[in-house]
């Protein structure tokens, strides 16, 4: 198959790509320079994700935290991390 481009910079890709690639008009494309190739790779949307997703997925196990106990950790790893870039 062969295209030509536009003189506003535009290739037309084949229908028949398209179809077998399911894009559609709207799709969006990375363009990967490879010397004297071009790839197109389209982008992949990634989907929202709320916290229900990603509640137990650190695989805690134990007994609940509160927040100040959270924090007061946060707090202690902070301070070993600075002490070790101090040494």
């Amino acid at each position: 198959m062969e295209t030509r481009l536009s003189s506003k910079g535009q290739i037309v890709i084949p229908r028949q790509i398209r179809q077998s690639h399911g894009w559609r008009p709207g799709v969006a494309f990375t363009i990967i320079d490879d010397g004297d190739s071009l790839i197109l790779k389209p982008v992949v949307s990634k989907t929202s994700v709320t916290i229900k997703d990603v509640i137990g997925c650190a695989g805690y196990v134990g007994a609940k935290k509160t927040l100040a106990e959270m924090d007061a950790g946060v707090v202690e790893e902070a301070r070993k991390q600075a002490e070790s870039w101090l040494r």
